[in-house]
Order: C-alpha cells, then structure tokens, then sequence
C-alpha cells in the first residue's frame, strides 16, 4: 500500500490510499494576490499570520508556502525569493504544528525553504522538464522527502491525457534513477478547467485511476482550477472533490476556509471508509452547546474522576 509520509516538529501525516484525504491550504501564496505580494515586499506578514491559522483551524491538514513575490527594487527570484521563503517558513512553523509544502519554482528558495522547515515537509515541485528534473531531484534524495511531480515537460502542458500520463511516468522513473522511491512521488496531473475543456473531468479522473493502479503513486491537484471561469465555482469544486477522491486522488492544493468543499471532503472520507466509525463527520458537526449547556456525559465523567481521587 503506497504511503507517504510527511512531517512537522511533532506531527506526521501519512497520504495514502487507505488513509483521510489530505488537504493542503493554498492560501499562502501571492501568485494572483495583490494585496498579499504587496505587504510581503513591505516586510508585512500579517495576512500570512491569519491565513495560517485560518486554514489550520478550518481543517488544513497541510499548508503550502510560496514566496514568489517580484521586489520593485530587485525583480531577480533567485535573489529576492530564498531568504523570504525561509522568513515565511520560520513564520508559519511558529505559528502551527502541521507539515508544510514548501512552494516554489526556483531551486534556491526549495532548498532555502527545506533547510528551515522542521520534520520531513513536501517539496512543490518537480516537473518532467530536463532542467528541471537536474535541479530538484538532487534535492528530494539531499535531504530525503517527498515530491510533487507536475506532468508537464519542455513540450508544456498537453491536452492528451495519454501524454500527461507520459510525463508522471518518466519522472516516477528518473527519479527512481536517484533512489527516490514512487511512494516518495505524488503526481499532479493537471487539472483543465471544465468550462474550457468539457471532458477535463473525466480525464483527470481517468489519469488519478491509472496512476494509482499502473504507477502506485499518490495524486494531487490544483482543486479549484475545474471551475475557473464559470459561475459558483465552490460548488463546482465541492462536487469535483468527491469525485477525484472516489477516483483514487489522496490530497488535494485547496482552499480549506471554503465550508462546503470542506464538507464534501468529509462526507467522501466516511463514504469510503477513511473516517472510522464516522468520527470525525460527527465532531464536524456537533450541535453547538448553549450557553451554560455541558456535553452529555460530561459531569459524569467530572463526577467519576473526582470519586476516583
């Protein structure tokens, strides 16, 4: 049973088959958000505070770090993104006690974020491009964690779902040529938006199927790309969630604040069985106590432990 395992200071998280569906916070990431790329180039990290905490409180098993910011005063990521990672990574590890996914698509801010993160965190990412592959594979065996490989190569990004497929195969296998084991691989196989290509889910259900039976590896995606460019999107993506989980994808890069996509995952984990007894559907939703209401049970349990003292 392929299992990867991800780690913070105190915490490990297994991904798996068998194993929750894993939920990895996109919030700290100011790729398309002004507002955040703005306070970050002025040493302000407060959305990054809230957002951390955020996403952890609202279920985040996970959360991804990006740091690709553009300085006005010096637009160079090789020089600029390094040292924020690990900022942003020291930042966020104070903060909460989950594995991060270190985000980035510059070698030298993966390597600065991997030497400050604590445990064994997920590296994000390689791609099946030769330059690439040269660069980032060195550091998943350097420092002995696991990837995620995104199918696409020097080619870009097919709409064949064949050569997607392709891709994920010859970088499971280059990497193998490193020692780093498919278990130590989660595929992205890249998720189409479904109002621009009406078989995008079909096909990334497909390709999360074949991966798993043919290659054994995890899967993740981008879960909110199905939906770009079309009306309510959270409930497109609250209903592809279940969807790809039943399919066999075991995490996905999400939003975790969004409540009904995060439902839908919980459902889909006590659907197939990943959530014993459905203890975790029941915690999620627990009837709020009243004021000066006690659980039930509650001042007997109290009751007993004081006549066992």
């Amino acid at each position: 049973m392929t299992r990867t395992v991800v780690e913070s200071r105190t915490r490990t998280v297994v991904i798996g088959f068998d194993q929750p569906f894993c939920v990895i916070g996109e919030r700290i990431n100011p790729t398309g958000r002004k507002k955040l790329a703005a306070e970050l180039e002025a040493g302000d990290f407060s959305t990054v505070e809230k957002d951390a905490l955020e996403q952890v409180a609202c279920g985040a098993t996970m959360l991804d770090v990006n740091a690709g910011v553009v300085y006005n005063s010096n637009p160079n990521p090789n020089e600029t993104e390094p040292p924020l990672m690990r900022q942003m990574i020291d930042l966020v590890q104070a903060l909460v006690d989950v594995p991060l996914s270190i985000d980035s698509s510059v070698p030298g801010a993966l390597e600065a974020g991997l030497e400050a993160a604590h445990g064994r965190p997920l590296l994000n990412s390689v791609t099946g491009e030769e330059e690439r592959l040269e660069r980032v594979l060195p550091l998943v065996k350097k420092y002995n964690v696991p990837v995620v490989a995104i199918s696409n190569d020097d080619t870009g990004i097919s709409e064949d779902p064949d050569v997607r497929f392709a891709v994920a195969k010859k970088i499971v296998e280059r990497a193998a040529d490193f020692g780093i084991p498919a278990h130590d691989i989660i595929v992205d196989p890249l998720v189409m938006p479904v109002g621009a290509m009406a078989t995008a889910g079909l096909q990334v259900f497909a390709l999360v199927r074949r991966l798993r039976e043919e290659l054994g590896v995890n899967t993740t995606c981008g879960a909110s790309n199905i939906s770009f460019g079309l009306p309510n999107r959270h409930g497109i993506n609250a209903a592809f969630l279940p969807m790809a989980i039943a399919s066999g994808m075991t995490s996905a890069i999400m939003n975790p604040v969004r409540p009904q996509e995060m439902e839908a995952i919980r459902a889909a984990n006590l659907l197939i069985n990943a959530d014993p007894w459905g203890s975790a559907w029941i915690a999620a939703n627990k009837p709020p106590l009243a004021e000066g209401e006690t659980e039930p049970g509650a001042r007997g349990r109290r009751e007993g432990r004081r006549r066992r003292g």
